[in-house]
């Protein structure tokens, strides 16, 4: 159960969103527990918590049926690798970070080897798949969830949880001073800027990119004062950009992606946490998302919920335009995201559905209030 004086922890995520709320996460357990000896699966904000990598989200990133597939056998070879150094290590607790169908799977070996296990952001057992719920409370301690439209779902289904807020709350913060932030990248703070957020992995940028740069040919035509800001996600290659982009002039900030999202003047950004980052800075948006055809219309008749993007399902109304699959054609998207740019009466609108979203993801303090949780079971360990 611990290394020395030290408790032992196994934290495993597999996406950047993971790592980024799993090192915050650990910053302030640290503070609460004292030193913890944290090893499993993560990312540079993780390993800057003094933990021990045994794989990178960059290894581990992957979307889609087919996806997933092809890279099965290096994820079983990383599964196979965080049980190896679980037996060894001996660690009373694990804190499981989202990337559901990894990590449902690694809760029940944990569960068979007298790991206790919390689960932090939850599965979308709300959107579809919901018998999940079954084997969540079979191998899961306790549910710390983010959004809270989850806590009661989790009650009903016998499961302990705890809403504690969204983390993002805290972690997203403006950029101090705008026109310089922009003046430093080369874009003109007197000009439109157009914010391209187009996914943090490989293949989502692979579906996303193409009829995104459809869309920016289109408004560079209609719109020569607009400039064009694309945020590269860590650990892309730059070279995924290049072809699809070739003769557009698209800034690439990397590094820099919420102090982009509050300078912007709209966005153009893929369904998933970046959808709730550019909401908490009021930014106006389009959603667009695509998957390869066949993973969509396998996946499709298991969906449950009338919205995909965050914002709305927050809302509980459509909030932001959605364009997904079929509808995230060159032609709708120009057409949206030039409504954004000069239509004031829809931009007005939009962000009071985004202020919305902003007060129902709860107060600051969501990391530290995670960490108390999983603070008491660390002590409860020891007791034993």
């Amino acid at each position: 159960m611990t290394n020395g004086s030290k408790a032992s922890l196994l934290v495993c995520c597999g996406e950047p969103s993971g790592d980024l709320y799993a090192g915050d996460l650990v910053g302030h357990l640290k503070l609460q527990a004292g030193e913890v000896d944290v090893f499993g699966l993560g990312g540079d904000r993780l390993q800057a918590q003094g933990s021990h990598l045994l794989a990178h989200v960059s290894e581990l990133a992957v979307v889609g049926l087919f996806e997933v597939i092809r890279h099965l056998r290096r994820l079983r070879a990383i599964f196979r690798s965080v049980l190896a150094e679980v037996d060894r290590r001996r660690p009373g607790l694990a804190v499981l970070v989202d990337y559901a169908d990894f990590n449902l799977r690694l809760a029940r070996e944990l569960k068979r080897r007298g790991v206790r296990v919390v689960y932090y952001v939850s599965p979308q057992v709300w959107a579809w798949r919901r018998g999940r719920l079954a084997a969540i409370r079979a191998s899961v301690e306790h549910m710390i969830v983010i959004f809270p439209f989850e806590e009661p779902l989790y009650r009903a289904a016998g499961v302990p949880v705890t809403f504690v807020g969204h983390p993002l709350v805290d972690l997203v913060r403006p950029v101090a001073d705008g026109e310089r932030f922009l003046a430093g990248r080369g874009l003109d703070p007197a000009r439109p800027v157009l914010a391209v957020l187009p996914g943090s992995r490989r293949q989502e940028v692979g579906h996303n990119l193409p009829p995104i740069a459809g869309a920016l040919r289109l408004l560079r035509a209609q719109r020569p004062d607009l400039q064009f800001a694309l945020a590269v996600a860590p650990g892309l290659d730059a070279r995924l950009f290049g072809r699809t982009l070739q003769g557009l002039p698209v800034t690439r900030i990397a590094g820099g992606t919420h102090a982009l999202l509050s300078v912007a003047s709209a966005g153009i950004v893929a369904s998933g946490t970046a959808t709730v980052e550019a909401a908490l800075l009021d930014l106006p948006f389009v959603v667009v998302y695509r998957l390869s055809p066949l993973t969509y219309a396998l996946g499709r008749p298991f969906v449950s919920v009338p919205h995909y993007a965050m914002p709305n399902l927050i809302a509980g109304r459509e909030v932001v335009k959605e364009l997904i699959q079929r509808d995230f054609r060159p032609e709708a998207l120009a057409s949206e995201t030039r409504g954004l740019l000069e239509d004031d009466a829809r931009r007005r609108a939009l962000r009071g559905g985004l202020a919305e979203v902003r007060n129902r993801l709860g107060d600051a303090g969501a990391s530290g209030r995670a960490a108390a949780v999983v603070t008491r079971l660390l002590r409860d360990i020891e007791k034993t």
